[in-house]
Parts: structure tokens; C-alpha cells; sequence
């Protein structure tokens, strides 16, 4: 009886051990990604590569930081592109699919604000019910951050269409964030990972796109802007993001995760796509 005691109180003792162990691991991996982003916001940029930089941008027609002051903005932005690698969701997302750390390459482009009034996110397979012949879409006044970094809570404008039925878009829910992002006219440094070429893998999300200049939060009326109170502008903007997305994934074949704005003129812009995944 007393062998048999004994062993029972030694199974808790163990497992806690182990729970322990567990613990102790993770919090040291913590601190081993939150060291590396240290480092890398400590490095020094080479100035060969602030020159080809900079001859990049001149030749893309990106406005080039006109003082030392906003270079250092701009590295900052950078160098905080590549540390968003060594973040732990990453980590972790990483090994539960069995690929390597260092799989992973992160490139940085760079891109010029574009002017918004909504940002928008479209899905041209439904990815609540894996429908392929519908689009789905989420939109917000001000920048995408608000839509995509999960900064700013609330729900956003969602709204699908029928392949066969673009114009007649149907909007789900009407948005309940009381915040938007807006920031003056900069520059982002957008992360640009190979995470989605790797077999299982969605890196969507998971690293950090930053502008040259913080962006602030602002209230904003959504009861108030013509996307909710004029029916004829809702379903023009609408449909026509819609259109945007079954255009796009028509020219490239597979489903798309596309990201865009619609400026104050009605302007669309795509400013990213990539394979559904």
C-alpha cells in the first residue's frame, strides 16, 4: 500500500515538474526572439544599402527622406520590418507545422501611403464556407492597419457577391469600430515573407508592416459616412471592390487574399496580393 501511495503522489509531482520545465522553456524562447529584435534594431544599415535604397526608390518614383532625421525614420522602419521575424506568434506557428526557423526570409518593400478613405481586404474564395464562387470583402475608413493588425477592435464592413452577381453585393454586418488609423503622407515598410510559398504554412499577419511616421488613432461615425446612410454610393463602392478581386484572381488563376484602398477621388488601389491560402 505504501509503494502504491507513494507512486501516486510522484505522478503529480512529475508532471508538474514537467509542466515547469515547459514553462521555464518558453518564457527562455521569449527571451531569445525579444533579444534578436533587440539586436537587429541595434545594427547598423551598410551604407551601400541606404545607396542602392535609395536609388530603388528614386527609379519607383517613391519620394526619397529628404533629411538625415527622416533617414533615420525610415531605417528604423525598416530594420523594425525585419525584426518582426523573431516574434513568438511566429515562432510558435512555425514549429506547429513542422518547418524550420529559418525557412522563413524577410524581404521589406517599400511603398509610398496611399491616400484613403476606406481600406479594404477581399477574399475571392469565401473563406467561411470555402465557397469559390463568391467573393468576400471587409472594409474600413482610414488605413488597412485598423482591418488587419487587430489594433483597433470592432467588426468591419463585411460584404460578399456572387461571381455571376458582382453588382448586387450583400452586405453582412455593418462596422462597429469606433476607431480608425490615419497617418500623413510617408512611407511603409511592408513585410514581404516567403511564409506563403511554404507548403502549410500562412504567414499572412504574422509580421509587422510599419510606417516611416507613427499613424494615430481617430474617432470615426460610421452612422454618419455615405458607406451606411447612401445606398446608391455603398453599392457602387462595393461591387466595384468586388470586381477588383474576381478581376485579379481571374489574371492570376488561383484564389487571392488582396489587400487595396479607395481614395478620397474613388480611386481603387491594390497595394498587395497573394494566393489564398
Amino acid at each position: 500500500t505504501t509503494t502504491t501511495t507513494t507512486n501516486n503522489n510522484n505522478q503529480p509531482q512529475q508532471q508538474q515538474g514537467q509542466s515547469t520545465s515547459s514553462a521555464s522553456s518558453s518564457m527562455s524562447v521569449s527571451k531569445i526572439l525579444a533579444r534578436c529584435r533587440e539586436l537587429i534594431m541595434e545594427m547598423a544599415i551598410p551604407s551601400d544599402l541606404r545607396h542602392s535604397l535609395e536609388a530603388g526608390m528614386k527609379l519607383a518614383g517613391i519620394p526619397v527622406p529628404e533629411t538625415e532625421d527622416r533617414w533615420l525614420a525610415a531605417v528604423k522602419a525598416l530594420k523594425g520590418v525585419w525584426a518582426s521575424k523573431y516574434n513568438d506568434r511566429a515562432y510558435y506557428s512555425l514549429r506547429k507545422v513542422g518547418l524550420n526557423f529559418d525557412d522563413v526570409r524577410m524581404a521589406v518593400l517599400v511603398q509610398r501611403i496611399v491616400k484613403a478613405q476606406y481600406a479594404f481586404v477581399i477574399h475571392t474564395k469565401n473563406p467561411s464556407t470555402n465557397d469559390d464562387g463568391e467573393v468576400f470583402c471587409e472594409l474600413v475608413k482610414g488605413l488597412g492597419e485598423s482591418l488587419v493588425s487587430g489594433m483597433v477592435p470592432g467588426s468591419a464592413v463585411a460584404f460578399r457577391a456572387r461571381k455571376n452577381k458582382l453588382a448586387a453585393p450583400e452586405v453582412l454586418c455593418y462596422a462597429s469600430k469606433s476607431d480608425g488609423m490615419f497617418v500623413r503622407d510617408t512611407l511603409i515598410f511592408r513585410s514581404d515573407s516567403n511564409g506563403e510559398d511554404l507548403d502549410g504554412y500562412a504567414g499572412a499577419g504574422l509580421y509587422d508592416s510599419i510606417t516611416m511616421d507613427p499613424s494615430e488613432l481617430r474617432k470615426v461615425d460610421y452612422m454618419e459616412d455615405p458607406i451606411v446612410r447612401d445606398a446608391g454610393f455603398r453599392q457602387q463602392i462595393l461591387s466595384r471592390v468586388c470586381q477588383v478581386g474576381y478581376d485579379i484572381e481571374k489574371s492570376l488563376g488561383v484564389a487571392q487574399d488582396i489587400e487595396g484602398v479607395v481614395g478620397p477621388d474613388g480611386s481603387i488601389t491594390v497595394v498587395q496580393t497573394r494566393p489564398q491560402v
